[in-house]
């Protein structure tokens, strides 16, 4: 039995089979390749996106907008974008004809998603994806939440081993696009999870697509989301897959990375400058160590916009590109491919950036599966929990102290500190764990400033087990040095704190020395290295990840009820209509020097 994963290869396994008829006129296809005959390059477009988080719905908040310079007045300003419905709108109207373009992701197309897709285990953006008409995407970090048994589900297909089938008489089919793991491998055989690459032909030239993730993935998912797995170097694996493609007589080659940078401005199209310098983070210093065979290179993790030039081993600029996150924009590449030598021209690679405006009409099909899967959500979704009396920005915040940080820190010592819950007597929030804001302006029928399950659990989707934790004052000193140190020395992951904790952060200094010692203070008294104290976290953040060993160290652990429960149970008992939640005042850390968004 032949299996298709493509909507590419599913077109080229009807023509061979003779199932499109007899008809001896040339297609406008054969017309196009016979007169690409007569040229020495044919062309050959890439459509990318990343980091999509099961975004079915236009997200709300920060996240459902992107920064642009306003033509009429030149000020920078915040445009709603993104939704699956316009997405697929503004990809089809930039597609040209199928032999001739490729649709490619950079990871996280799962994962951390709003309820309307996490409630059915991400099943509706694997089919929204295939609707989208996505070919191939490599795996990100997110693609392991639930474990590499629901990645495998996801890309073969079954109904969910716990949950079973949502629908009677349906069975979800898997993905016919298809996912790259070069550098995740099985611990006891050494073979990549998911296949390393994908190759393809655009007309009559192979291309080649090697995905990875970033080599960090087990600091930063669950230990239970990685088990038995190893995850290898980005660039060597690179290397190896380019070499091997090479082999096979594949010189065309486009890296997948789930890994990214930082632009030095947060305007969708800013300008990275013709060798890169106006971008940094670890993509940078990848990218300048692949292999100058790989053409082209398509990034995501970072939820950042960029389409820069950086030098590759040999000095020529390489196009590296990232589409922010959450169907906000997608990516147009261009490029020109070399019939005889098979390479990808470089100087021909053109990409551009392009917001997915809500201005254009929805997609039908897009239209019918969002209401499908929303309906079937809704009396879950829709029940209101709690309220507020204005935006509480967790995501859309860029200060180093969130409010909605704040306010998730304050539930979890509020759910944790009674003594059969396991005496909590301070509690820490990672950053990269609030995944959105809390919206005053109704999301629908709700009303102004009513906070729904859906809207909490959009906020805090991973649905973390919360733990309880005994500290030494020292361990607990080491904890608040360890977000500016160690592997967080270069990109500090600052903590959400609860409101009993105050402390200073000098930015101005380097390392563990930002943490200022003599000024924390727990309940108004210095914390004392010798003591112990009940630290309340999350299960991924207790378990030392994000880069915090301290974490790990704690003893008599004691398991709570998860982080959405908490939180949820928070927002019911501390607000009501007539007396709503407000953004916390955000004096809890005090920073001293720049700051900045560091997720």
């Amino acid at each position: 039995m032949l299996t298709v994963r493509s909507r590419r290869t599913a077109l080229a396994v009807v023509a061979a089979a003779g199932l499109l008829g007899t008809v001896v006129v040339p297609t406008a296809a054969q017309a196009a390749d016979a007169n690409s005959q007569r040229h020495k390059t044919v062309n050959l477009q890439l459509l990318a996106i990343n980091d999509f988080h099961g975004n079915l719905e236009p997200p709300a908040g920060s996240s459902g907008t992107i920064k642009e310079i306003d033509p009429a007045t030149g000020k920078e300003v915040a445009t709603p974008a993104g939704g699956i419905e316009y997405l697929a709108t503004e990809l089809r109207k930039a597609r040209i004809p199928a032999d001739d373009s490729i649709t490619v992701a950079a990871g996280d197309i799962i994962g951390a998603s709003p309820l309307t897709s996490a409630l059915f285990h991400d099943e509706p953006t694997i089919e929204a994806m295939d609707k989208l008409g996505l070919d191939v995407t490599s795996v990100g970090n997110h693609e392991f939440d639930e474990g590499a048994q629901e990645l495998l589900r996801m890309q073969e297909g079954g109904c969910h081993p716990t949950d079973g089938c949502y629908e009677p008489g349906r069975t979800f089919k898997g993905a016919n696009f298809n996912y790259l793991s070069a550098n995740v491998t099985d611990e006891k055989t050494g073979k990549p999870l998911l296949a390393p690459y994908w190759i393809t032909k655009s007309q009559g030239v192979k291309v080649g697509f090697i995905g990875v993730t970033l080599e960090g993935t087990p600091n930063i998912v669950t230990a239970e989301g990685v088990k038995g797995l190893k995850f290898a170097n980005e660039v060597t694996t690179i290397n190896k897959y380019a070499a091997e493609l090479k082999a096979k007589g594949v010189n065309s080659i486009v890296a997948l990375i789930h890994e990214g940078g930082y632009p030095a401005s947060s305007v969708y199209n800013y300008d990275c400058g013709a060798a890169g310098q106006g971008i940094s983070g670890p993509i940078v210093d990848i990218a300048k160590k692949i292999d100058p065979a790989v053409g082209a290179i398509v990034t995501g993790h970072t939820h950042n916009a960029y389409a820069c030039s950086i030098p590759d081993p040999n000095g020529v600029p390489r196009s590296v590109t990232s589409a922010a996150s959450f169907g906000r924009l997608f990516t147009q590449i261009d490029m020109k491919l070399d019939k005889t030598t098979g390479e990808i021209v470089r100087p021909s690679v053109k990409a551009e950036n392009h917001v997915v405006r809500r201005t254009v009409e929805k997609a039908p099909d897009m239209t019918a599966l969002v209401d499908h899967y929303a309906k079937l959500a809704a009396p879950i979704a829709n029940r209101p929990i709690g309220y507020i009396g204005s935006d509480i920005n967790g995501r859309g915040s860029s200060d180093l102290e969130k409010p909605l940080g704040d306010l998730i820190a304050d539930a979890q010592l509020a759910g944790l500190a009674p003594a059969d819950k396991g005496g909590a007597q301070v509690a820490f929030m990672n950053p990269g764990g609030i995944r959105s804001d809390l919206v005053y302006k109704a999301s629908g029928s709700e009303g102004d400033g009513v906070v729904t399950y859906g809207e909490a659990f959009t906020v805090q989707p991973f649905t973390n087990m919360m733990q309880v934790k005994t500290l030494t004052g020292a361990q607990l000193i080491q904890l608040l040095q360890q977000q500016v140190s160690g592997s967080n020395g270069a990109a500090p992951k600052v903590l959400q704190v609860s409101s009993n904790l105050h402390y200073t952060l000098d930015m101005r200094k380097t390392g563990a020395d930002r943490v200022v010692v003599d000024s924390i203070r727990l309940n108004g008294a210095p914390v004392d290295p010798a003591a112990k104290y009940r630290v309340a976290a999350n299960e991924f953040l207790a378990g030392g990840g994000d880069g915090f060993p301290a974490f790990a160290a704690g003893t008599d652990k004691l398991v709570g009820a998860s982080d959405l429960d908490v939180f949820t149970a928070y927002l019911g008992a501390h607000s009501s209509a007539g007396a709503p939640l407000r953004a916390p005042a955000q004096d809890r850390i005090k920073i001293i020097g720049p700051g900045s968004d560091i997720d």
